[in-house]
């Protein structure tokens, strides 16, 4: 594969940017290579600045569920475009989404809209604090919520313990104000809350976490923490970041049928724009300025473009057997996979949630916590990464990262895809 124009850019860039990115994950220092410099996409497939083209399962990290340029989106963004790209004022755009979103989500009355999921899951613990008049934060192992200084924290030791900093630049003083546990562990959480009954503000979690494989957890589990945050005067947040209008309209919310206290949204309400949203009940978001004393404010929050773009994308979403056809069409791949890793003995293990997928290399039937996951096997991810590149097939630059199907996915690019999966799963462990 020829991709002399990307490592020209790449060596460029490494001039300019820390790394030669702008992301962590997009230097490829987990996987084979350099970063791929990408020119354009269209509907499933992208292409680099070499021209090679790739049949795309990142959908920039989830939020292209309808595939890349989608018309109706692109056509709406442009009308937006015509008349400006902010202004720092409200307008008609956020309106529109706001009720979009509101009038079709059972589990939110009012809406706030940022830039990021960062920003989103930054201003839902603020708000818990604020609601709460508490300070500290239940976190668990293998759930991520974006570069939050006191969420950016890892376990120490012991059942119950105070998070340590997984990043410099973080006060001990913040990540002391985190408690992290295991996930699908419901004797640490307990003792959490026997140990600070008074100073839980929330409860925050992945109800699907993907940030760190897919660790799907069982019903009961997300119960159970609605169970103790009511009975402990706590809020509990779902951080919906990558699974809101991804596993169906009212994401996991809806599909476990529990109601969190607050909700953080990104990715797909953006269009393919950077956006992030949280929301809760009236009651709770009236704490929010300029109603209440929880200040949150963002010059380009509820930006007209992506307002559009959201508008857009989510309006097909709501479209009869869209998320039905779009799992289907899934699941169709995974059992393909999954079946011939299993004819072959091969150690990899494909788990699925609705239109999220992720290669696991175990034969573990399930895998619920971040201390399940097999480090040592990512040595195969970095084979199977190049190999699915050379031959056409983009996904995330990490073993540790979920992947994408989207409305733009034919049934012929995903028998395409399929068949290159199989084979890159041959040549790893052949």
């Amino acid at each position: 594969m020829d991709t002399h124009q990307s490592a020209n850019l790449y060596t460029e860039a490494l001039d300019y940017f820390p790394g030669g990115v702008n992301s962590p994950v997009r230097a490829f220092r987990s996987v084979f290579g350099q970063p791929l410099f990408i020119e354009k996409g269209d509907g499933c497939r992208i292409w680099d600045v070499d021209g090679n083209e790739f049949i795309d399962f990142c959908c920039s990290w989830g939020p292209l569920i309808l595939g890349h340029n989608h018309p109706h989106v692109r056509e709406n963004i442009l009308t937006a475009l015509e008349k400006g790209t902010s202004f720092g004022a409200p307008t008609k755009y956020g309106n529109d989404l706001a009720a979009m979103i509101l009038k079709n989500h059972r589990f939110i009355e009012k809406i706030r809209f940022v830039s990021s999921g960062t920003e989103a899951v930054m201003s839902g613990v603020r708000l818990a604090r604020g609601a709460t008049n508490r300070k500290k934060v239940i976190k668990f192992e293998g759930c991520y919520h974006g570069h939050v200084d006191h969420l950016l924290v890892k376990a120490g030791s012991g059942l119950a313990t105070f998070g340590v900093s997984s990043s410099a630049g973080v006060p001990d003083s913040f990540a002391q104000e985190t408690i992290v546990i295991p996930l699908n562990d419901r004797a640490a959480l307990a003792k959490a809350f026997e140990q600070h009954p008074d100073d839980i503000a929330a409860v925050i979690v992945e109800p699907i976490p993907a940030n760190n494989g897919l660790l799907l957890q069982d019903r009961s589990f997300l119960e159970c923490l609605r169970l103790k945050c009511h009975q402990n005067n706590s809020l509990l947040i779902f951080d919906e970041v990558i699974s809101g209008f991804r596993v169906g309209f009212e994401g996991a919310a809806g599909y476990y049928d529990i109601q969190p206290d607050i909700i953080t949204f990104g990715k797909i309400i953006g269009g393919g724009m950077p956006v992030g949203a949280y929301g809760a009940s009236k009651e709770i978001m009236s704490h929010i300025a300029p109603d209440g004393p929880v200040y949150q404010a963002g010059t380009l929050s509820a930006n007209p473009v992506a307002m559009a773009a959201g508008a857009a994308q989510l309006s097909i979403c709501l479209q009869d057997g869209f998320y039905e056809q779009l799992e289907n069409k899934t699941r169709s791949l995974v059992d393909r996979i999954n079946q011939f890793a299993k004819q072959n003995d091969y150690p990899v293990q494909l788990f699925q949630m609705a239109s999220i997928f992720w290669f696991a290399f175990s034969k573990a039937e399930r895998i619920q916590a971040a201390s399940e996951i097999e480090a040592e096997k990512m040595s195969f991810f970095k084979t199977f990464h190049k190999y699915l590149l050379e031959n056409g097939v983009y996904v995330g630059p990490s073993g540790y990262e979920v992947c994408f199907v989207s409305q733009a996915h034919t049934e012929a690019d995903l028998e395409q895809a399929g068949t290159v999966i199989c084979n890159a799963l041959k040549a790893v462990f052949e």
